[in-house]
């Protein structure tokens, strides 16, 4: 779900990142995306893998977010991995939370 509505949020209600501060959060996520995603794969139900542009920057910045987004949502294990002249970032959950991977697929697909 995209909107111009800050109260309006595409994170699922998974999420437990206070409210106030998911539209922030969100926002990190679309300019990683926007600015850096060559592409999105979905080798599972469980496991998103999005293709960033392979800087040391975009790298430090996904590495970052990811960092800061496990704190909260406990359910996500990201991977940012380097090799061959290529940068992704890979995002698995747990059955229980396809819908949270849905929704930021969804996410990482209009960026990309």
């Amino acid at each position: 779900m995209s909107t111009d509505d800050p109260l309006m949020t595409w994170a699922p209600a998974a999420c437990t990142l206070p409210t106030a501060e998911r539209p922030l959060r969100e926002a990190e996520f679309d300019e990683l995306f926007g600015t850096s995603s060559a592409g999105v794969e979905r080798p599972d139900p469980t496991h998103l893998r999005i293709a960033l542009d392979p800087t040391p920057e975009v790298a430090a910045r996904a590495a970052a977010l990811a960092v800061r987004e496990t704190r909260c949502c406990s359910f996500f294990t990201f991977a940012v991995v380097a090799s061959a002249g290529q940068v992704r970032l890979d995002v698995t959950v747990t059955d229980a939370q396809v819908d949270v991977l849905d929704a930021l697929q969804r996410r990482a697909g209009e960026a990309a």
